[in-house]
């Protein structure tokens, strides 16, 4: 394919570090020559920025005709101007509020902060102006403490004396380094209104606290069902939130029932949900409702390892009913109570992404956190080439965002408006715990920017992963990643995200001693979780996850939480089904090409090769003790020869080992499909007969590995008599033989044999293999 390179990452040479321009505050001011360069912020391009922090006024005038005074503020740079909120009849306001104005797009020489009186009819009253010239404003070089704001006298229009009122302000020079940079309205979002001020700004997440909550429903006294004349059939249903389990119905018909059962949810801190448990009996119209528990979650102890909880009984509210009891109908009534044993799980890892790329292998609980093994710090530089995402003015544009997410945190980077070419130069920290986990970043077009009444969902553009294992330390990567996306049409290249990053190790160490201990927390594996069970928890921390974000200021929506958690990983896809059957067989191809090698030996193709393993094999035999140090001596070398070749950077995507490529219109159009399927009768006919002919050959597949296995098993079981005689007998000769011939001269047999010229070979099977295929398998007793 053509375009096969743009498929790849490639690395990238720009120009990182802060450059400080000398002077400001303590020069005098100006952009000189000379640079200074710091490390706090040295993997993005250095940004510069005008900030103009607008703090508050006092002794504002009056206006004559209302007696009163709304009063706001407007920064006016060349075209660019910015406003404040306006408050209602106050002559003292305080906004607080900073501006920020990108240095390469300032035109004027002029900087002027003017203060308004706003009126509701009539043009907005002047009130008095201050007025900067560029060329004196300071430059402020962190880790300097903030600039002092100052009070300024107001002057009037032609500045040409002092009017009444002060405004307090504080105007610099500084770069995306500033503590200010997060906060400041942005003057290239001039055109975003309402809420949507909000979602152009970059902003840290914190993932919810999530934590597996275990509900042992043990057993119930006194289910008493409406109609006593049948036996009862009771079942628990438990609520948390939207999830929702039930234990099977009771195996003891009977009016004490027991369950013993584990049903197991995802809650997140602080504990807003309530535990709902309602004890239904079965019957054949509707299930019936005997008696409800509500519990709080903070009911229930907090365990860090495997000791047992202490259960505890509950009674159960019942309410009255019936025209009898009249008006006793809303009067509790205990008549039933529940024995259960319940905790909140510390000592596993909550999954709310797929394993494969795993960022965080923490348990829950903070008490059992390690120290962190090293630095991981990502500059996201800019995206080149961008495709258009939505019509602007008649003309394709796009307001992208791009987000990032390892651990716990997540960073979204501020929405650089109406631009195929986002410079975002942000730059962001992460503790790391294990270096086998993964980062994600997404990038996104902004949807929520207030000019619509119902904004749509932000579209992806694309995602890249980084895996921290595959990084050397210390060492920094400055990455142009392609943004790929696979659509019902096909794949395609969204444009690229340049990066720079670095993984910095603070325990080498430690690292190692990571590297022999499981990746997962020990619960995992001292009492493991069911595979349908870790998919449906999977959901729930992701469901959570996605909800607690979207209610942040401002919102990270969900799609791209799901797009991010890799919502959809698990659903079918011909295509990934294919790449996974070529993953597989790629990887017995080194097996299969050492076979191929022995067999041309074998057969002399290469009489000096097959001369040099005779005699390999006979210094193997004669000094047995040399094997193993001979393999792993050849490993090593190898190990040093592919030194040499080693990856220079980090693998990222491929589209060749994803089939994304090779893919037809109809297999992509499947994959994209909704579930359950929206598509036509015959259309679904189609896919539901290839999928059975795709199944029926992996059942193939299985079904002969497991009748190896059982002719294996049936060599002494007696399933056939006569094959079982044999082969018993076959080994108490062996056994003989090889108790009176030395070791070396039957492996020496067998080698020479093995490796015998083609005249003395027969095309026909040997008899060990006849003998092995006639064995009986399991296969005879199926349907």
């Amino acid at each position: 394919m053509s375009n096969q390179d743009d498929y790849k990452a490639k690395e990238t040479k720009p120009q990182l570090g802060e450059r400080w321009p000398h002077g400001g505050i303590r020069g005098g001011g100006g952009w000189l020559t000379s640079d200074r360069v710091t490390s706090t912020y040295d993997l993005v391009e250095q940004m510069h920025f005008l900030y103009v922090r607008v703090e508050k006024a006092r002794d504002l005038p009056l206006n004559p005709v209302t007696a009163s005074c709304d009063p706001y503020v407007e920064v006016k740079l060349g075209n660019y101007k910015g406003k404040t909120k306006h408050f209602e009849k106050r002559i003292n306001p305080e906004w607080k509020q900073v501006f920020a104005f990108s240095k390469d797009k300032i035109q004027s020489s002029v900087l002027e902060v003017l203060v308004r009186d706003k009126e509701m009819v009539a043009r907005d009253d002047y009130l008095g102006k201050v007025v900067f010239d560029m060329n004196e404003v300071p430059t402020r070089v962190p880790p300097d403490s903030p600039l002092a704001p100052q009070w300024y006298r107001l002057e009037n229009r032609r500045g040409e004396s002092k009017v009444k009122g002060e405004v307090m302000l504080a105007v610099w020079m500084g770069t995306q380094a500033d503590e200010a940079f997060a906060d400041a309205w942005h003057a290239d979002a001039a055109s975003v209104h309402g809420e949507g001020v909000y979602s152009v700004r970059s902003k840290v997440y914190v993932s919810p606290k999530l934590w597996y909550l275990r509900i042992n429903v043990i057993e119930a006294q006194d289910v008493e069902p409406e109609d006593k004349t049948q036996p009862p059939q009771p079942f628990v249903k438990a609520q948390v939130g939207n999830q929702i389990l039930k234990t099977k119905v009771s195996p003891t018909k009977t009016t004490n029932p027991f369950w013993n059962e584990d049903l197991l949810f995802v809650a997140a801190e602080p504990f807003e949900e309530q535990l709902v448990l309602t004890i239904e009996n079965k019957t054949s119209s509707k299930d019936e409702q005997v008696g409800r528990l509500t519990l709080p979650l903070n009911t229930f102890e907090k365990r860090l390892d495997h000791r047992t909880v202490h259960s505890r009984w509950f009674n159960l509210e019942k309410y009255g009913f019936g025209v009898l009891e009249g008006d006793k109908r809303h009067e509790l009534k205990f008549s039933t109570r529940l024995h259960l044993r319940g905790c909140l799980e510390g000592g596993y890892h909550v999954l709310d992404e797929s394993t494969m790329y795993i960022s965080d292998v923490r348990p829950t609980a903070r008490q059992l956190w390690k120290q962190p093994v090293g630095i991981l710090e990502v500059g996201i530089l800019n995206a080149q080439g961008v495709q258009g995402m939505k019509t602007k003015d008649g003309r394709k544009t796009t307001d992208a965002y791009c987000v990032a997410k390892y651990g716990l945190k997540w960073v979204r980077t501020r929405t650089i408006l109406d631009s195929l070419s986002p410079k975002w130069n942000e730059q962001y920290t992460w503790e790391v715990y294990d270096p086998s986990t993964v980062i994600t970043l997404g990038v996104f077009d902004n949807c929520h920017l207030g000019g619509s009444d119902k904004p749509g969902k932000d579209s992806r553009i694309g995602k890249v992963r980084i895996r921290l294992s595959t990084l050397e330390m210390d060492r920094i990567y400055t990455m142009a990643y392609p943004l790929l996306v696979l659509q019902p049409s096909g794949l395609k290249k969204m444009g690229e995200l340049q990066l720079a990053f670095r993984f910095t190790c603070l325990s080498l160490a430690h690292i190692i001693y990571l590297y022999g201990h499981p990746l997962l927390p020990k619960m995992h594996y001292l009492h493991p979780f069911t595979v349908n069970q870790l998919d449906s928890l999977r959901y729930q921390a992701m469901n959570i996850v996605a909800v607690r974000l979207a209610r942040a200021e401002p919102p990270l929506g969900r799609e791209v939480v799901e797009y991010m958690l890799d919502v959809d990983s698990h659903m079918w896809s011909m295509r990934r089904s294919k790449a996974n059957f070529f993953r597989i067989v790629s990887l017995f191809s080194g097996a299969i090409s050492m076979s191929k090698w022995l067999e041309e030996v074998c057969k002399w193709k290469n009489p000096v090769t097959t001369i040099l393993v005779h005699v390999l094999f006979c210094i193997l035999i004669c000094y047995p003790e040399l094997i193993l140090p001979t393999i792993f001596l050849y490993m090593f070398l190898i190990g040093i020869w592919n030194f040499r070749f080693r990856p220079r950077h980090p693998p990222h995507m491929d589209t060749k080992l994803s089939w994304a490529e090779a893919a037809n219109n109809d297999e992509l159009d499947e994959e994209f499909d909704t579930f359950p399927t929206t598509k036509q009768e015959f259309t679904v006919k189609m896919r539901y007969d290839r999928l059975r002919s795709v199944a029926g050959r992996v059942q193939t597949v299985v079904g002969d590995i497991a009748t190896q296995g059982e002719r294996f098993q049936s060599l002494l079981s007696w399933r056939d008599p006569r094959a079982s005689s044999l082969f018993i007998v076959f080994c108490l000769f062996t056994a003989i033989i090889l108790y009176v011939t030395p070791f070396k001269m039957i492996a020496l047999v067998a080698g020479f044999y093995y490796l015998r010229h083609p005249k003395f070979r027969s095309k026909l099977p040997s008899a060990p293999i006849n003998f092995f295929r006639r064995l009986p398998a399991r296969a005879d007793s199926m349907l």
